[in-house]
């Protein structure tokens, strides 16, 4: 039998699912502060050994973390205020707005409005006090001059947003039009002010991420990042590399990607990101993309390749459709995609978002790199024994999601159910439906998959109203916080139960036990 490339998931672990988004405090999103302790303190008692989190990205259109302005950068949003008054570059008088905002969801618009002053005045701060570094951080050049190749652009993309009233740079002046012609104008010496704020918003980001992740790794806990497999048409990553994408002489996109109809949508999913020139992107040995894999294997332990179907063929809809209904299945950079990162990361840990319909062409490229796929136990019921997400049908290499962020919670999908189906779930997974999400994190916890991931929204029992995402609609997602309350009465009985469930399953862990 021909030996797979990537072999790494060898032991059976829990986890959990929540993007920091959620996390609850007083400042109107959760923070890379206190909350993520609080959160660890959680998983340590429960016996989870994996958080994952969705892309921490700046989100653009709609707020998703799935379309952003960089495939490189963090979310100045997720930036935790009460450090930056710590460290004198404000006061708590100057967050106190922050505290106006709403707990129980994100208004993104109204944050952006309140925390945008506050943290250029944390940077005015810091430019004044002429100092080289934040508190306990690293030294603000060391940063700068280490992510220099995706960071200066970046920063230079923003500023210029900013200064042509936040549209896109396809309604920008010719002359502007790209990082390359951009930098021959002059503009970046006029708005080198606000280029040197961006990029302090980044080394605040990554600074306090990098603190989290040290954190959680000493209390057991190693890190699930995700790589959308798609950038934005609005960002950073298009100005600055039309090269690597497939664009017309006037570098705008020809075709742009999407889904055919599938589970979640009739007419499919128009996302309307730039297409790459697979064949520009192997003649360069995949040099963007090594680059965005190494930012990503420096910030978490396991990295999960959303729409991993795109790296073996994608669906190229013209980039005049109105939907995702018209298109035509082209070739990805398939194994050899793979045969490059192995080589460049031979330690690295991928899991395959290898989700939807007639894959089995995919299943097989999956197979050939080793990649563990995923499963999701709401998708195994109302139809026949081969259904591949039935619990019976799963396999040791693969990772069990009762469901992801694109999912309803199981209490909302269990009750949107018809009779039949819900029956069905209940034969499969035990119980009598009264507790529906324990009963399916149950056989998570017992099934084949070697790591199972829970939506804390299910840890917690909610209903529909917890949903994170629903796929194929533009607005009013990712909106979802938890309150600190509903966390706390998960500690003492739930996380004892919780742990002796891993236990009995096998599926407790430690990161020696992880080859860390």
């Amino acid at each position: 039998m021909k030996a797979c490339l990537f072999d790494w998931l060898k032991q059976r672990s829990t986890g959990v699912l929540v993007h920091p988004t959620c996390l609850p405090n007083e400042y109107g999103i959760g923070t890379l502060g206190n909350e993520t302790h609080e959160l660890i303190e959680f998983m340590v008692q429960a016996g989870l050994s994996y958080w994952q989190v969705c892309p921490l990205s700046p989100t653009g259109y709609g707020d998703s973390p799935y379309s952003s302005f960089s495939a490189f950068a963090g979310n100045p949003n997720l930036i935790d205020t009460t450090q930056l008054v710590k460290a004198g570059l404000i006061t708590d008088a100057d967050q106190a707005p922050l505290r106006n905002l709403p707990r129980t969801h994100v208004d993104f618009i109204k944050l952006s409005e309140i925390k945008s002053p506050i943290l250029k005045k944390a940077f005015k701060a810091f430019k004044d006090s002429g100092s080289k570094q934040v508190a306990d951080y690293p030294k603000y050049a060391t940063f700068v001059n280490e992510n220099e190749h995706w960071l200066d652009s970046y920063a230079a993309y923003m500023a210029c947003k900013y200064h042509f009233d936040g549209k896109i740079w396809s309604a920008w002046a010719k002359e502007y039009q790209s990082y390359e012609s951009a930098q021959k104008t002059g503009i970046f010496d006029q708005l080198k002010d606000s280029i040197d704020a961006w990029k302090f918003y980044q080394y605040v980001f990554f600074s306090q991420w990098n603190i989290i992740r040290k954190y959680a790794n000493s209390r057991g806990v190693a890190v699930i990042g995700d790589i959308p497999i798609f950038v934005s048409f609005d960002s950073a990553d298009m100005w600055a590399n039309k090269s690597i994408f497939q664009v017309d002489a006037n570098g705008k996109p020809t075709h742009v990607a999407g889904v055919p109809p599938d589970y979640f949508s009739e007419t499919g999913q128009l996302w309307g990101n730039p297409l790459y020139d697979w064949d520009n992107l192997k003649k360069n040995k995949y040099e963007w993309w090594l680059r965005r894999f190494e930012m990503n294997f420096d910030l978490y332990d396991v990295v999960r390749v959303d729409h991993f179907r795109g790296f073996y063929d994608y669906w190229k809809i013209p980039a005049n459709a109105k939907d995702a209904r018209i298109g035509t299945w082209a070739p990805g950079p398939k194994i050899d995609f793979f045969q490059a990162i192995k080589k460049k990361f031979p330690k690295c840990k991928i899991i395959a978002e290898d989700l939807g319909d007639n894959m089995s062409e995919v299943f097989k490229f999956r197979d050939e790199t080793g990649l563990p796929g995923m499963v999701v136990l709401q998708f195994g019921f109302g139809g026949g024994d081969n259904n591949p997400y039935l619990p019976q049908n799963y396999v040791e290499n693969s990772v069990v999601y009762p469901g992801t962020h694109d999912n309803d919670t199981t209490l909302g999908w269990f009750n949107a159910q018809q009779q039949q189906t819900r029956d069905h779930a209940v034969r499969v997974v035990g119980g009598n439906g009264s507790e529906i999400a324990f009963d399916f994190i149950r056989m998570a916890y017992k099934c084949k998959s070697r790591m199972a991931i829970v939506a804390i929204q299910d840890f917690m029992s909610l209903p529909t109203s917890a949903r994170f995402n629903i796929p194929g609609t533009a607005m009013g997602n990712w909106k979802w916080r938890y309150q600190k309350p509903e966390l706390d009465r998960l500690m003492g009985d739930t996380t004892r139960y919780l742990k002796k469930l891993a236990q009995d399953n096998s599926r407790i862990i430690t990161l020696t036990d992880l080859g860390k």
